[in-house]
């Protein structure tokens, strides 16, 4: 009974985690394209620097880490650890994160070529690259809806390239544009791959998963991503041009460090999110969450930022809407189908159970 009751209890904390892990995800996913776009827009053109913001805010995860030792401080005493990971987890973070700090460059260089609205029916295609790794890395199971899901946004991206001259920002040429679509293209594949991989990486692990252990495991993937934006920062002298942009910024320097600010931040919220969505269900729900919420950018974008909507959006918009009705139309339908079953597994061991057991209540009217 008493085992039971924590069982519950777990349940209920996970799934609490889990909505405030959707609700940081979408923070991030909705507002992280609009503020780096902000940055764009009004005179900021460094893409190390802006690919450097997505991870940069890594400190900020100090703060849980730290209210989850001092908890566990008071109920366990001071022998507790402050960090649990150990070595060989800590290289295969360390990895991950230097391919997210790829993954930061390509994404923030198709944010700087291209429309928020475009880029995100673009990145929208990452759910197709997430469900094909996670079947290749996790052995996630395929349905008729979730491969109907794949190909229909996989369709949505590829109707955004039949016109590409349409909505290409002024003064950007073609050579530009099309740079741009391909980058952001290969961010969305490669952040496909990394979804899984983190996946892989809390399954590998010879250690139990918590989710302490899982913002250490998030802490060190935005460092080594950071490192590896820093040094294409320096290469690109970035950090010598800092000071000049935000005195030319369209509006004005000290916006200019409060959208840099104000970036780091809400990117960390996204990664946040990400990572807590894998460790509660998997990397395909947390790619599934990330295009579910990509149209609400591009909404987001058309009437803050007044960018052209033209038929191709309409149709690659409709496109991936349909794709993820499909898909949760197909997960809540074998969702259920799961559950019948293992109702029917439970009831036939009963039955079982019962045939084996001896009626004692018979045997009892033989004896003397």
């Amino acid at each position: 009974m008493e085992a039971s009751h924590e069982e519950k209890r777990n349940a209920s904390l996970k799934r609490a985690l889990l909505i405030l892990s959707c609700v940081l995800l979408s923070i991030g996913t909705c507002g992280g394209p609009l503020i780096m776009r902000l940055y764009f827009i009004h005179g900021g053109n460094r893409v190390w620097l802006s690919s450097w913001l997505e991870t940069g805010g890594w400190p900020i995860i100090f703060i849980p880490i730290a209210l989850a030792y001092y908890h566990r401080r008071t109920t366990e005493g001071p022998s507790t650890k402050l960090f649990f990971m150990k070595l060989p987890l800590f290289i295969a973070s360390a990895v991950i994160g230097l391919i997210t700090g790829l993954d930061d460059y390509l994404y923030a260089y198709g944010v700087a070529r291209l429309p928020v609205s475009t880029s995100a029916l673009i990145i929208a295609a990452q759910l197709a690259f997430t469900a094909l790794f996670a079947f290749l890395l996790v052995k996630q199971k395929f349905t008729s809806y979730s491969t109907n899901a794949v190909v229909l946004l996989t369709i949505g991206a590829a109707v955004l390239g039949l016109n590409t001259s349409a909505d290409r920002p002024k003064g950007e040429s073609d050579k530009q544009y099309i740079a741009g679509f391909l980058m952001t293209v290969a961010a969305a594949a490669l952040y496909g791959f990394v979804l899984p991989l983190v996946e892989l990486t809390y399954k590998k692990a010879k250690q139990t998963i918590t989710y302490a252990l899982v913002l250490e495991i998030q802490m060190v993937m935005c460092l080594f991503a950071t490192i590896f934006c820093t040094v294409g920062m320096l290469i690109d002298n970035d950090f010598k041009v800092i000071p000049r942009e935000a005195r030319n910024f369209g509006l004005g320097e000290g916006t200019y460090y409060v959208v840099l600010v104000l970036s780091a931040i809400v990117w960390q919220t996204f990664f946040l999110g990400a990572i807590g969505v894998i460790f509660c269900a998997s990397s395909l729900l947390s790619g599934i969450v990330i295009a579910v919420l990509l149209p609400i950018t591009e909404i987001l974008a058309v009437i803050f930022y007044h960018e052209k909507f033209q038929a191709e959006k309409g149709v690659a918009l409709a496109l991936s809407l349909w794709g993820f009705v499909s898909y949760f139309y197909g997960e809540i339908k074998y969702s259920k189908q799961r559950e019948n079953e293992k109702k029917n597994e439970k009831e036939r061991e009963i039955e079982i159970e019962k045939r084996d057991t001896p009626e004692t209540a018979d045997v009892s009217r033989l004896d003397p």
